[in-house]
């Protein structure tokens, strides 16, 4: 049987995999990616699949990038020890088989479109979106890797030259205000308690102390106090480099000071606990409720109001969660308006990086991975919304959106094209 050696190689995982050319996975096999001493992993990992399986004709790569294809070289920005590191080189010497090298998101994007939610579009422009954001192109079938290697680059678009600056050092690009982390960094800003609102259970979902309105990107909002949690949202989400302007001023005006949360003597906190001991022994709303006001009754006058005393009272019961991307789509999804609006945030940054690439290059379809995009419709809806708000020519607005369908075997799948095609660009001499 005719195979490939496809190998994807991340900032935290290493895969490799036989692939035939029906896309069909015979052998494979991953291990964490090392600090130090890559090369060593990547061999034994390779090794390990290669032994007892049939023999590959070539070998196709998809590396974090930035790459360059001239020299066959890698500098991932989360694998610190790989700098300019010669991957194509000493992956051929490895195997004595034809090697071929691109970046991670681009194979992504060949993935999808071989065997995945890209299978027969034309002009397909396939983003990660996760703790960075990257991104490929494959116009007409033939995968676009420019002369070093770093076409479809979107994560770098600037959508806003006056907003926030990026990490890259440039100013506006869409990663800052679109990947994993810089979602729940902006939501932290603006008061977003972890998992408050997912662990209600379907409950009403907490509003910002004192009732105020979540932070507004726009200065704009709901000024009669009306509308739900994710109609207030889509005014919050507008253009990026505005939503920071006034968030530190309302962060001020809201949330649960410290001052409040020490106010707590010793005497306050033995209530509370007792009256944690008696809400967990009983299962309704109604008895947790009695049990808070009993324990405030007992507390000073530095105790906090009842409604935010019974925060950290249902607090205590649940371990802390994690401030991430993960957590801030499960209270999205439960209605936690600020949670809310930065995936409103998020995907109007996605909409017109979108939009700019359609209107360069007449894009059938995009397909979107990561993950953030496991989010599901908390980041496709607002997404779609987005969109048909900022496109205008007709080929712009006809663009299809589709969610990954391959997930993390995508890029896997990719680098096995790569070496079935044996592209002439980047196939060493």
């Amino acid at each position: 049987m005719t195979c490939v050696l496809a190998i994807d190689i991340g900032g935290t995982k290493l895969a490799a995999a036989l692939v035939d050319e029906a896309g069909s996975i015979l052998r494979s096999a991953t291990r964490p990616t090392p600090r130090d001493e890559v090369m060593s992993a990547l061999a034994a990992l390779v090794t390990e699949v290669m032994d007892g399986g049939p023999p590959p004709v070539a070998v196709g790569i998809g590396c974090a990038g930035p790459v360059d294809l001239a020299s066959g070289t890698v500098s991932p920005v989360n694998m610190p020890s790989w700098r300019g590191f010669p991957l194509r080189e000493e992956v051929r010497k490895l195997t004595m088989l034809p090697t071929v090298l691109a970046g991670d998101a681009q194979c992504f994007a060949l993935g999808e479109h071989w065997l995945g939610a890209g299978r027969g579009c034309s002009s397909l422009l396939g983003v990660v979106v996760s703790t960075g954001i990257g991104g490929g192109l494959v116009l007409d079938g033939v995968p676009l890797l420019g002369p070093t290697g770093n076409a479809g680059h979107v994560g770098h678009m600037s959508i806003d030259p006056y907003g926030e600056r990026c990490e890259c050092g440039g100013r506006g690009c869409v990663e800052r205000y679109s990947s994993g982390p810089n979602m729940a960094r902006w939501a932290l800003e603006n008061n977003w308690s972890p998992g408050a609102a997912s662990r209600a259970n379907g409950s009403t979902p907490p509003t910002s102390p004192q009732g105020q309105a979540p932070p507004d990107p726009q200065g704009k909002g709901d000024p009669q106090g009306k509308g739900d949690a994710r109609t207030q949202a889509q005014a919050h989400a507008r253009m990026p480099a505005q939503a920071d302007a006034q968030a530190p001023a309302q962060a001020d005006a809201q949330g649960l000071t410290q001052a409040d949360a020490q106010g707590l003597t010793q005497a306050d906190s033995q209530a509370l606990a007792q009256a944690d001991a008696r809400t967990l022994a009983q299962a309704d709303a109604q008895a947790l409720a009695q049990a808070d006001a009993q324990a405030l009754a007992q507390a000073d006058a530095r105790t906090p109001p009842p409604a935010h005393a019974q925060a950290l009272t249902r607090a205590e019961a649940w371990p802390p969660a994690q401030a991430d991307a993960r957590t801030l789509a499960q209270d999205a999804a439960a209605g936690d308006p600020i949670a809310v609006a930065a995936f409103q945030r998020s995907a109007r940054a996605l909409a017109g990086m979108i939009a700019s690439t359609a209107a360069a290059v007449e894009l059938t379809a995009v397909v979107i991975g990561g993950g953030v995009s496991a989010a599901g419709e908390v980041l496709f809806e607002p997404l779609r919304h987005a969109l048909d708000d900022v496109t205008g020519l007709p080929f712009v607005r006809s663009v299809e959106v589709r969610q990954s369908s391959l997930g993390v075997r995508a890029s896997l799948a990719g680098a096995a094209q790569l070496a079935w095609r044996q592209h002439p660009s980047i196939t060493t001499p």
